[in-house]
């Protein structure tokens, strides 16, 4: 038993008997959301007996099993001349150009050619960081000028990525408010630029999302998906002060499932979402 689960259990087993409104507390502190962390407490109380922290624990996993969908296959490459198109987007300061440099890796690792796309022009450290990422990892990075369209980034990238054979192509986006209309309305002209030369593309959306930000991440998630239909998380810093329920809370309200996790810095502290670990480890 690690992360939250642990520190509760130690709580709990040191009472005599549970204090409901103090374990909905907890249970929300957790991330896991108010409706969830009701379910939770109705089917403890259902028991009609003394209830143990070993109920708690085993009660909350069962609820959080029932939600979480089955894993999910890695994302293929396609039969075709086209590369696979991941768009990767979020809010500043989650990890996003970190995570697109660990994407990379994870798939160039199981012999996939990639290209990556710096389309946050506006910010000139970010282009250097991924850079620097593509030197170190030995991946071909595509950059604009300063205060270039994003969106023209993204389709020389995609020209590259496809006249090259490369499998697939990450566009790391600019971070921005999911409360900036404008800003979220660029996502959709990038998102039709891909269209251009693959009416397929882009192939998988992902929003990263910090484990840490709690209820926060939930309104990111809705905001970003209003604006570009999200089909997975990229959920990082699972090795911090993070517990996950943010994984469980988004996927619970809005039916984005977690495709990854980032678990440290380093190019290998990334992985395929497994339903049975995050169960296990995280909570």
């Amino acid at each position: 038993m690690a992360g939250f689960f642990s520190s509760l259990y130690n709580k709990l087993s040191n009472k005599a008997e549970v204090d409901w409104d103090e374990l909905e507390a907890d249970l929300i502190a957790a991330d896991l959301g108010p409706k969830l962390a009701m379910r939770i407490i109705d089917d403890l109380q259902a028991l009609g007996r003394q209830v143990t922290a070993n109920d708690v624990i085993d009660t909350a996993r069962t609820r959080v099993s029932e939600i979480l969908p089955p894993d999910l296959p890695p994302p293929l490459p396609l039969s075709g001349d086209k590369p696979y198109v991941f768009f990767v987007v979020g809010v500043n300061g989650v990890g996003k150009t970190t995570s697109c440099a660990k994407l990379a890796h994870w798939l160039h690792g199981r012999g996939s050619p990639t290209v990556l796309a710096a389309a946050d022009t506006f910010r000139a450290a970010a282009t250097e960081q991924l850079q620097r990422w593509g030197e170190r990892l030995d991946i071909p990075v595509v950059t604009g000028a300063p205060n270039a369209d994003p969106s023209s980034v993204c389709y020389t990238a995609h020209q590259k990525a496809i006249n090259e054979g490369a499998k697939y192509l990450i566009c790391d986006t600019a971070g921005r408010l999911h409360t900036r209309h404008n800003l979220m309305e660029e996502l959709s002209k990038i998102h039709r630029t891909l269209g251009k030369q693959d009416e397929h593309a882009p192939h998988l959306t992902l929003l990263v999302v910090d484990a840490t930000t709690g209820s926060n991440a939930v309104e990111q998630a809705r905001k970003f998906h209003a604006a570009s239909p999200i089909d997975g998380l990229i959920v990082t810093k699972m090795d911090g002060s993070g517990k996950g329920g943010v994984a469980i809370s988004i996927y619970d309200q809005l039916g984005i499932p977690t495709r990854f996790i980032g678990t440290g810095e380093e190019p290998e502290a990334f992985a395929l979402f497994n339903k049975r670990s995050f169960i296990e480890e995280m909570l």
